[in-house]
């Protein structure tokens, strides 16, 4: 089966001396060229055809090679390369901040709630009682202060891009967030996804109470989401796309056709075979082919 490698630029454009460094690096490790190189976008993203795939080890080393000009490779089967379904996480994936962690700067502890958070993504602590720890802190905190924080969130570079250009091919797409839907909806309708989904946190509708909701949504929750809208669809998993940066996101990358880890914490890097660590979201549709964006 053929696959692809792509490349994708961040501030240094891509050439044609980079490609010439990725198919080096493929007749090295003996993956078989299948074809010439095919520009995307011009200095911006290009697709490499080979016959094998890389393992984990060999994309590390090619990155390492690309790692200076903060150039991504990434590697799919060219077969079904454009998906149907897109899940993606919101902090830190679909906004550029924790929107926990910036709604705690309200009550000034954000320090404080900032390294909880950080444990957490890389898996380091368990997410329910880390979620709770968080959100007890927030006790009495005015509603106000979700306003005034949602006001303050900004969309990653791409993002709507991303999901308007997945939309406009067919795909269904859902923002699955261990987040709170305060901030799924309103971040759904602004860049566009079909659903939303997160954790539900209280308040009495003047101040937060200190809890959250029943269900949390977690990182099974998240596979079942993507499992749930899979099957709803009439897809298979490999039909799929999931993109996140932490580790309650690693079991929806793992399983879906495509997982992407964005600006990844480390025990993503480590455990996925595609990441991007430089470029916006618009690497997600090179990655799947889209051209010209």
């Amino acid at each position: 089966m053929t696959h692809i490698l792509t490349l994708v630029a961040s501030d240094t454009p891509l050439s044609i001396a980079h490609l010439e460094i990725l198919e080096k690096f493929v007749e090295e490790k003996g993956l078989g060229l299948n074809g010439k190189p095919v520009w995307l976008d011009p200095h911006k993203a290009a697709d490499l055809p080979v016959q094998n795939p890389m393992t984990m080890e060999q994309m590390a080393q090619a990155r390492a090679r690309f790692a200076a000009d903060q150039i991504d490779l990434l590697c799919m089967s060219a077969q079904g390369r454009a998906k149907k379904l897109l899940l993606a996480d919101m902090d830190s994936t679909i906004v550029t901040t924790e929107t926990l962690d910036e709604l705690a700067a309200k009550a000034g502890i954000k320090d404080q709630i900032a390294a909880i958070t950080a444990r957490a993504m890389n898996g380091e602590l368990d997410f329910h009682a880390a979620l709770k720890e968080r959100v007890g802190l927030l006790k009495d905190l005015p509603v106000t202060a979700l306003h005034e924080t949602l006001d303050e969130t900004e969309l990653c570079e791409g993002a709507d891009v991303m999901v308007h250009h997945m939309k406009d091919r067919g795909a269904t797409c859902v923002l699955v967030s261990g987040g709170f839907t305060f901030f799924t909806g309103a971040i759904a309708e602004q860049a566009g996804f079909h659903h939303h989904h997160g954790n539900e946190l209280d308040h009495d509708g003047t101040v937060l109470v200190g809890t959250v909701g029943p269900n949390i949504l977690d990182k099974e929750a998240k596979l079942a989401f993507l499992n749930r809208y899979t099957q709803e669809l009439g897809l298979d998993l490999a039909d799929t796309l999931a993109i996140g940066d932490g580790a309650n996101d690693l079991p929806m990358l793992t399983a879906a056709g495509l997982g992407i880890g964005y600006r990844p914490k480390p025990l993503l890097e480590q455990s996925l075979l595609n990441i991007l660590k430089y470029a916006d979201l618009r690497g997600v549709l090179y990655a799947q082919g889209y051209k010209d964006l």
